[in-house]
């Protein structure tokens, strides 16, 4: 309700009236047309005042600001959305090179078993040999 606001934040009516006419405040309307404010278009008159109040800028000033500021949290948004697809990408690489690194482990560990069973057999210096040569 425009009255309710208003006295809230110590403003006359026709300031919000104006802030809706320019386009800064989009109040939704009830079936009686009551305008009826969110919670997130009183975070927006917040901002609207601090700018327009503590900072003395214009309403143009004001909107250019408030669209900039949009765009800087849809772009957020965005970059949020690709930090987690490119952390999940590298969660999959870095899954695929450990199965990968886990094979070739376990076919070195493979190979060692049987290089290893190779060294249990007696030394071939040691055996005897028919004409009494070594064996290369």
């Amino acid at each position: 309700m425009i009255s309710a606001v208003a006295e809230l934040y110590k403003l006359h009516p026709q300031t919000l009236r104006l802030y809706e006419r320019v386009g800064l405040l989009k109040p939704s309307r009830s079936q009686g047309n009551t305008r009826l404010y969110t919670d997130s278009d009183l975070e927006r008159l917040d901002v609207i005042l601090t700018l327009a109040r503590d900072m003395g800028v214009n309403l143009a000033g004001i909107e250019i600001i408030l669209n900039m500021r949009e765009k800087m949290i849809e772009m957020e948004r965005q970059m949020g959305e690709f930090a987690q697809v490119v952390q999940q990408e590298l969660s999959r690489v870095a899954a695929s090179y450990t199965r990968e690194i886990s094979g070739q482990v376990s076919a070195n560990s493979s190979k060692r078993r049987i290089v290893s069973s190779f060294h249990s057999f007696p030394n071939v210096d040691t055996l005897p040999c028919a004409v009494g040569a070594r064996m290369l």
